[in-house]
């Protein structure tokens, strides 16, 4: 029997090839998220142990303890306890062979062409000070030209970014740390190692005072790393630092102790990522699962003949069984090699894809542990055996003499009914889930994992009901080609209706990814639908102006935008925290005659003009939360918080509810009310109506206005809008790719299925031939079962991902109160174009097949 499974792997080679591509595509997606995981891994590792190198002790700011609150620090600007006393202290412990204390922070450069450079991910905008040796160089950072900053209007850049923004040495360059725009020359360009520097961030160098005027005060720092002596204890030195430090606000770490903590955070960063896309690779390997069973059981059915001839000449069942198990064993073996090999490129390719969306992964050698390719080969063949085990009962249950009098029986109604039962039932209970999903208003984990549980028993009970689902669907598709193409429709029709499980096999393939991506598409349609709404709702400016640091635009900047030639109005917008019959809230605060020239609330009590100071409207959500309503009359706190200092208590009048939007969040009233209690002291946003006609290019004259601060923002309502979307859209676009996996194989499964048919049908293509159907004919018919069959699976498809979409949608409506199911028209009609390609390119070579039978030869196979 092992001679025979070798020779009918060996024989069926074209048949299985399809077979062994959607194996080699779905193992290449978990070898290739196995390696590309071990690989990040490593990467962050590589970096982290760079960055520890010759750390024994590491001495930090401590983040619960510091703030703009202690030591009268200026807003913006934290201090702590970490001094140039205490770097002294530590320097002269016995064992401390050298002390390096550092300052950090964050620079956004604007580049020579003015724009600035990263400004929507500020965050790995880097900024350091530049400790020079003895020699005059920071052996952290090596010199590529130049020399390091060594006053206040110098600085120091790594060359990437250098690069990235046009300069040179002996430029001026623009920047910006906390607000206002700053110039400093350029004297050096250094290399770096940071991963997130290497990921596409920037790193700009200060020398170690102008650091500490930028980003703390003189004499501190946010880090004192402490190298060793060799031999030096490295428990013993830190428990010697830890005696130096102050009670509060700081804290002394091992370098080994640290480098196990980062190791830690790596594994548990990079196992996220991990999982996601091994969730995606499951899919595709699972779609897989559909082209294998399709394809072993036409094998099966074609090659009944010669099982049953086995079996005469003394072949148990359970041989016949263990021959096919081989079989498939063996190809699931080699596919799983190949894709194995796919799976180091897609490795490789996948941390600079990955890094144009802002992951900022780390660069660093492939790495190939044992572990990834052993669970490829293991995932490949345990896959391709369970898919075939069903098809090798099937195969030992053929009675000799049925088999050579009968080939490719349908199959037995009483079969089908049973399926269409359990299909019924697996369908009605995911429904019923997914209903019960529909009323649930959070996205909290027991929600979730509803959701999950409806929607594999909705897709599981459509795959399990599809052969009773083909008939009318296919049938109506049927009419259609029949009176467009005449026979060669209808053969098409009858073909697709011969044998429903094949086709809905093949045609569930398909079904899945385009479920799972029209699924997603509803959902984030919806989602940017929801969010474009919030970004706008209620207002009217012509221009939303703000920096993207948490500092805030000072009251001199609200006159400076106020006389700029083109400004009609401009209402500014403070935040601050207020707490008020047990609930927490933001509060904000603006000057109630402008703010209502740049914006429009809808209130369903009191008015605009009714805020004054002690008076506040708020809004729907936050009423009904509170329990509040027009005259009610608060005991508040406000301000307090993380970062707000202490709250104090306010007495203020509720005196209108306005319908709930982001532009005020929970609570409106004014600036004189709010802004003491605010985290900056600040205004965070000012609101601009243009005069009419001068809204064009008003952008460049705020920005001047306001010191053209490489932070600065100055959007437009469509500039809001594109900015909500940008995440949504990123993650789709992701999304998208990863589920073309699955796609891609369906394809294959089409192709896969139409080729093995022509070959069963060979006799009746001969026929047919012979009766006067022409080579173009034969091409069309095989062509229209196709489109036929993949559109099939589309309407399914999209039919159950756009149910599923519309079920799970009421879990975003906590963070999204404006959500509601919107229905991508454009985007679904494209689904479809995409299934009629997707039939078309799939019958080219089986179609080409076929009108190539020699009709007489045709006729005579058995």
């Amino acid at each position: 029997m092992l001679r025979t499974a070798l020779r009918n792997v060996l024989a069926h080679k074209a048949r299985l090839i399809m077979t062994a591509l959607a194996v080699l595509l779905g193992v290449a997606f978990v070898s290739g998220t196995l390696v590309f995981a071990d690989t990040t891994a490593n990467a962050f590792r590589n970096a982290s142990a760079q960055s520890l190198k010759g750390v024994a002790v590491s001495v930090r700011t401590d983040e619960a303890t510091t703030g703009p609150d202690m030591a009268g620090g200026a807003p913006g600007k934290a201090t702590g306890a970490l001094d140039t006393a205490l770097a002294r202290k530590i320097r002269r412990l016995p064992g401390v062979d050298s002390v390096r204390p550092t300052v950090h922070g964050q620079a956004t450069l604007a580049g020579k062409d003015g724009r600035p450079v990263n400004a929507d991910t500020d965050g790995r905008n880097l900024a350091t000070n530049y400790l020079p040796g003895k020699d005059g160089k920071d052996r952290h950072f090596p010199l590529k030209e130049g020399r390091g900053p060594a006053a206040e209007g110098e600085l120091a850049l790594d060359a990437q970014t250098a690069a990235k923004a046009g300069y040179r040495i002996g430029d001026t360059v623009r920047l910006a740390t906390d607000g206002p725009a700053l110039t400093k020359k350029l004297v050096g360009i250094v290399s770096t190692d940071d991963p997130q520097v290497t990921a596409g961030g920037t790193l700009t160098l200060f020398d170690t005072r102008t650091a500490q005027e930028l980003f703390h005060h003189p004499g501190q720092f946010d880090e004192i790393a402490v190298a060793a002596n060799p031999g030096t204890d490295e428990h013993a030195l830190t428990e010697q630092v830890r005696a130096l430090l102050p009670r509060e606000g700081a804290r002394a770490t091992s370098g080994a102790r640290l480098a196990a903590e980062q190791s830690a955070q790596i594994a548990e960063n990079t196992g996220y990522l991990t999982k996601t896309l091994l969730v995606f690779a499951g899919i595709a390997l699972f779609v897989g699962v559909f082209l294998i069973a399709n394809t072993f059981t036409m094998l099966i059915a074609q090659r009944s003949r010669e099982i049953a001839l086995l079996r005469a000449v003394g072949a148990a069942r359970r041989q016949v069984v263990r021959s096919v198990l081989i079989e498939a064993g063996l190809l699931g073996l080699v596919a799983s090699a190949g894709g194995f090999a796919l799976g180091i490129g897609i490795a490789t390719a996948m941390r600079p894809l990955l890094n144009t969306t802002g992951a900022g992964l780390p660069d660093g050698p492939l790495v190939i542990t044992p572990a990834a390719p052993l669970a490829s080969l293991a995932v490949g063949v345990v896959i391709t055996v369970l898919a075939a085990w069903l098809p090798s009962r099937k195969a030992a249950r053929i009675a000799p003499v049925t088999a050579l009098s009968s080939v490719d029986q349908a199959p037995p109604a009483r079969a089908l009914r049973t399926r269409n039962v359990l299909g019924i039932l697996l369908t009605g209970a995911g429904t019923l889930v997914m209903l019960y999903v529909s009323t649930l208003r959070n996205s909290k984990e027991p929600n979730l994992m509803a959701a999950m549980l409806g929607g594999v028993l909705t897709l599981g009970g459509v795959i399990v009901l599809a052969p009773l689902l083909s008939r009318p669907l296919i049938t109506l598709a049927g009419k259609a080609t029949t009176r467009f193409f005449g026979v060669t429709g209808k053969l098409a029709k009858e073909n697709a209706l011969r044998n429903p499980r094949r086709t809905a096999a093949t045609a569930s393939a398909l079904m899945i990814g385009l479920a799972l991506i029209t699924g997603l598409t509803v959902g984030a349609h919806s989602a940017q639908h929801a969010m474009a709404k919030e970004a706008t709702q209620g207002l009217t400016a012509d221009y939303k102006v703000n920096y993207s640091t948490a500092r805030g635009l000072d009251a001199d900047a609200v006159g400076r935008i106020a006389r700029v030639p083109g400004v009609a109005a401009a209402a500014p917008l403070t935040v601050a925290q207020l707490a008020t019959h047990g609930r927490s809230a933001v509060i904000t605060g603006t000057d109630p005659k402008a703010f209502g020239k740049v914006a429009r609330l809808d209130f369903s009590a009191g008015s605009l003009h009714d805020i004054a100071p002690g008076r506040i409207a708020v809004s729907e959500g936050f009423a009904k939360r509170a329990g509040l309503s027009v005259g009610a009359t608060l005991d508040a706190e406000m301000g307090g918080g993380p970062a707000g200092g202490k709250a104090a208590k306010r007495k203020l009048t509720v005196v209108g509810i306005y319908a709930t939007t982001r532009t005020v969040d929970d609570a409106l009233g004014t600036r004189a009310d709010v802004l003491p209690y605010s985290v900056t002291k600040q205004f965070d946003n000012l609101l601009v109506t243009a005069e009419p006609g001068k809204a064009a290019g008003l952008e460049r004259t705020i920005r001047a206005a306001l010191g053209d601060s490489p932070l600065l923002k100055v959007r437009t309502q469509e500039q809001l809008v594109k900015d909500s979307n940008e995440s949504v859209t990123t993650v789709l676009s992701m999304l998208y790719g990863l589920l073309g996996m699955a796609v891609v194989i369906a394809i294959l499964g089409v192709v896969n299925t139409l080729a093995m048919s022509v070959v069963e049908r060979t006799r009746e293509i001969g026929m047919l031939r012979t009766i006067g159907l022409d080579r173009s004919g034969i091409r069309q018919m095989v062509r229209l079962e196709s489109v036929v069959i993949s559109l099939f699976g589309a309407v399914l498809g999209i039919a159950t991902g756009i149910f599923l979409a519309w079920a799970a949608g009421g879990l975003t409506t906590t963070s999204m109160h404006a959500y509601e199911t919107a229905l991508p028209w454009d985007r679904l009609g494209t689904f479809l174009v995409l299934a009629l390609v997707i039939g078309v390119l799939a019958a080219i070579w089986p179609a080409r097949r076929a009108a190539r039978l020699n009709m007489l030869r045709s006729i005579q196979a058995s």
